[in-house]
Parts: structure tokens; C-alpha cells; sequence
């Protein structure tokens, strides 16, 4: 169970539901008996509600100093081991989680997918100073005959606190999956983490940044021949911050584990190996910037490296680009006070902003609807996306590119060669934006295809090229609903 101080971390602006769906779109042969079918999950999303100023303030300081603690920065006050996430506001913030099943018999939690880091943990009912979270749902070991205990503490350090506990294994089901996994068994904090439902986070980076030392439950998969089609998984994000009429759950996209979902994209996927030397995370470098058709000076090489992550809002820069990029933005000022790091302009300028990754030719947009985190006042005061981050003498990159960019595209995260995938989102998928759908509840099927980790670090599957073909095979599903997962996508609305 776990301990907390009095002082609240809420964690998402917005929750979303996903299920596993198979879709006539999505129905092909796999090419080979072997490969076991890859999962698309369609995610829902829940509106926001209204805040105050300073609620509003309080958000956009923790959510600015959370990204910086999550990689390491200099506001910590206690540099994080690498790879956890730090949980975000539950009101104003995005973070998707699912559904996984731990356990035997198998008990469901939810938990934050993550790209931004690497480990899998729960919150447990281990630990005798331990005290119950309120609603979230506790991994109870003696409640699983097949759960061991590996006699290692795991202690992750955060910001100005840390969470703690021991490190466990046992079976774990994901999208379809199950395999036996190390995870971190979190039995104390020095702050509130976790708001029900989400009991932990599964990190969906790469194992050279987990504090537990484990291969995430992806790479176990992709290391492991045959077990997926294709050795990638990819994210559909929708958009409902321009929606007034949004409802309390509305449909967030889709995530895919083992393929990418054809009807959610057109044309070539773009991929842009991970640069050598780069740490863990799904890197890209920036290359180009504009801003209402203005070229953004940016630094080269290493220091131009973009951490893709689903775990974040917003998008964090480096200071000097940061100004250049208001500088293009008539009206535009620096935040003070709780906005301190953000930068304020008139909510009716409309921001067109596009961003190149490596030697690629293509710029990506990012709408201006997306630009705009949040108004702010009556008087139509916005504060914007972007905000300041300082990775200078640390290994962190010096770019954060969250939801406010991945809604805009269809990012495909691919292991082998180890690249980041972006292509132009489908009328399909920019037609799901303001279509209201039930929420389903999450569910684990009893058709999960078991897979034995392989000890040899081989990657199956096929390694692909910068098109679709190499992608696209093994979504074809069984009439059974194998597994359903949760997936929380928090939005801003105005």
C-alpha cells in the first residue's frame, strides 16, 4: 500500500478508453503462422473541466518542473533515475494509459504507456510503514502463485522526493501478450503519484534507461522471434481542444502493438533513424523549424536532439529558442509568476508552426488549435504549449516533443534499425475529432498468445524501410475480443 504526504500530484487533464477492436480495415493475413497478430486499440478520451487562474497556475508550474525532473534537469532538487515518468495533473495535462493483467489468476491495473521512460511498477500492498491510496487498485503478491520475489529494493528518485519499494516477477498481460516480467513493486512515496484509476506506468522506451535494470515488456517481445509481426508499435492521437461541445468521453485515438493501423494514415511512413550515441529514449533530431514562415535558429548535433513522448503535453526548449519562437508571435510576452517558463499571447493569433526531423525533406504542422495550452482570462489571454527546459549538463535531450506535436501526426516507434516513424494522418482518422462513443470498461481475454522471452537479444520480425510495406501485416484478430485496455488521454479544452 502506499504511503503519501498530504500534498497531492494529480496526474491527467483527461481520461480515455480503449478496447480492443478488429476493424474490416484492419483484417488481413498474417504472413507467416508464427507471427502472432498485432493490436489495434481504439483510446477514449474524457473533457476537462473549468479551473481557476490559479488552479490553471499551480498546473503549468508542475507540469513544466515534472517534464524537467522526468529527464533529469537542473530545477530538480533531486535528479530521478532514468526512465520514470512523473505522474502529471489529472486535470490539464495528457497521459494515455492501459489496461495490463498481472498475476495468477491475472488482476488488471491501469497503467501509464509511456515513451518517455522504461520500467513497468505497480503500486503494492508490500511494506509494513505502507498506507492505502484511496480508489487506486494495489498489487497484492500473496494473491499471485506465480509471482516472485527478487530480494532487490527498487528506488526511484524524483524532483524533490522518490518513490520506493522491491522488485518482483511474475506473469504480465498486454495487448494480446503475456510474458514473465520484472517490475518494480512501489510500496512508498514522499508525494501522491498515482489518482485512480491508474495504479502504475508501463515505460515504452528502451531498456538501457530502466532504474530497474529490466527489458521493457516491448523490447521483450521484439527480442523474442516471431512474437511480433513487425517489431514497432504506434500511437493515433485525436484532437477535441477546439470542441466546445465535447463530452465527458470522447474517442482519443488508436494504439497499435506489432503493426501499423493502414486507415489512420496516407502515404509513406517517414522514418528517421535514432542518432548514434543517443541515450534510451526515442530520439530524433530537430533539423528545422518555422514559425508563421519564419526560420527558427536551433543548435545542431546532439544539442538538437527531441525526446518523442507520449508522456508529456506540451513541448519544452531550450530558453534562447523558446524566445525565438514568441519573437514570430505578434503580442506575445513572457509568463510570470505561476506562468514563469511559459509565454502568454492573444488567444485569437493564430500560431502556424511546422518542425523537420533529420535529413527528411518533410515539416510536420502542428495546428494552431494545439499551440494553445490553455486561456487564461476573460479577456482572451492564452498561455502557450511550448515552455523553458534547461538540459545543460545532464544527458537529458534538449528537446521534449509531447502531444501538443502528436496529435498532428501518425508516430510509428520502431526497434529495428531503431528509428521514429511520422506520416500525414488519414481523413479517417481527422474525422474521428468531436465523435462521441461510449467508453467500454477494460477486460482480460482468454486469448492472450504466451511468449518465453528470448535470452539472445535477437530482434524478430522485419526490419523495414521508410514505407508503409514492411508494416503493415498481422492485424488480423479472432472475432473474440482477445483483451481490452484503458487508455487515458488527457486535453486541454478552452
Amino acid at each position: 500500500m502506499l504511503a503519501a504526504s498530504p500534498t497531492a500530484l494529480p496526474l491527467a487533464l483527461l481520461c480515455l478508453v480503449l478496447t480492443l477492436a478488429p476493424s474490416s480495415t484492419d483484417a488481413r493475413a498474417t504472413p507467416h503462422p508464427a507471427a502472432a497478430p498485432g493490436v489495434p486499440i481504439n483510446i477514449m478520451r474524457r473533457a476537462s473541466v473549468q479551473r481557476s487562474l490559479e488552479d490553471l497556475g499551480s498546473w503549468a508550474q508542475r507540469n513544466k518542473q515534472n517534464t524537467e525532473a522526468k529527464y533529469g534537469m537542473k530545477s530538480n532538487k533531486g535528479k530521478r533515475a532514468n526512465g520514470l515518468n512523473l505522474l502529471t495533473n489529472f486535470e490539464f495535462d495528457s497521459t494515455y494509459f492501459g489496461s495490463v493483467a498481472v498475476g495468477t489468476p491475472p488482476t488488471p491495473f491501469d497503467v501509464i504507456l509511456d515513451t518517455g521512460s522504461s520500467d513497468l511498477w505497480l503500486a503494492s500492498g508490500t511494506g509494513s510503514d505502507s498506507r492505502a491510496t484511496k480508489d487506486i487498485t494495489l498489487f497484492e503478491p500473496t494473491s499471485s502463485s506465480s509471482f516472485t520475489d527478487l530480494g532487490k529494493e527498487f528506488q526511484i528518485q524524483y524532483g524533490s522526493g522518490s518513490a520506493q519499494g522491491v522488485l518482483g516477477s511474475d506473469q504480465v498481460q498486454f495487448a494480446g501478450f503475456q510474458i514473465g516480467q520484472t517490475f518494480g513493486l512501489v510500496n512508498q512515496t514522499t508525494q501522491s503519484l498515482l489518482t485512480a484509476p491508474m495504479s502504475g506506468l508501463m515505460g515504452l522506451a528502451f531498456q538501457s534507461i530502466a532504474a530497474s535494470g529490466a527489458t521493457p515488456f516491448w523490447q521483450s517481445l521484439v527480442e523474442t522471434s516471431g512474437a511480433l509481426d513487425s517489431p514497432l508499435f504506434a500511437f493515433q492521437l485525436t484532437r477535441f481542444t477546439n470542441d466546445s461541445s465535447a463530452q465527458k468521453t470522447e474517442p482519443g485515438g488508436t494504439f497499435t502493438l506489432g503493426a501499423v493501423n493502414n486507415s489512420l494514415f496516407t502515404g509513406d511512413i517517414d522514418y528517421q533513424d535514432i542518432p548514434n550515441g543517443a541515450p534510451g529514449y526515442w530520439i530524433q533530431e530537430l533539423s528545422a523549424m518555422k514559425v508563421n514562415g519564419q526560420s527558427i535558429s536551433l543548435p545542431s548535433g546532439s544539442a538538437a536532439w527531441a525526446a518523442i513522448d507520449t508522456g508529456t503535453t506540451g513541448v519544452g526548449c531550450p530558453a534562447d529558442v523558446l524566445a525565438s519562437i514568441f519573437a514570430a508571435v505578434p503580442n506575445s510576452a513572457p509568463g510570470t509568476g505561476q506562468f514563469e517558463g511559459y509565454y502568454t499571447f492573444p488567444c485569437s493569433t493564430s500560431v502556424s508552426l511546422t518542425v523537420t526531423w533529420g535529413s527528411s525533406s518533410n515539416a510536420w504542422t502542428i495546428s494552431p488549435d494545439d499551440f494553445i495550452l490553455q486561456q487564461i482570462d476573460n479577456q482572451g489571454t492564452c498561455v502557450g504549449a511550448f515552455f523553458e527546459v534547461d538540459s545543460s549538463g545532464t544527458t537529458a535531450p534538449a528537446f521534449i516533443f509531447g502531444d501538443t506535436f502528436l496529435k498532428n501526426v501518425y508516430s510509428v516507434y520502431r526497434a529495428s534499425p531503431a528509428s521514429v516513424g511520422f506520416a500525414t494522418l488519414s481523413s479517417t482518422a481527422i474525422n474521428a475529432n468531436g465523435v462521441d462513443a461510449a467508453a467500454p470498461s477494460a477486460t482480460i481475454g482468454t486469448g492472450v498468445t504466451s511468449v518465453t522471452p528470448s535470452t539472445s537479444g535477437s530482434n524478430g520480425g522485419t526490419s523495414g524501410n521508410s514505407n508503409t510495406n514492411g508494416a503493415q501485416h498481422g492485424i488480423q484478430m479472432s472475432g473474440a475480443v482477445l483483451f481490452s485496455l484503458l487508455v487515458g488521454a488527457a486535453c486541454v479544452l478552452l
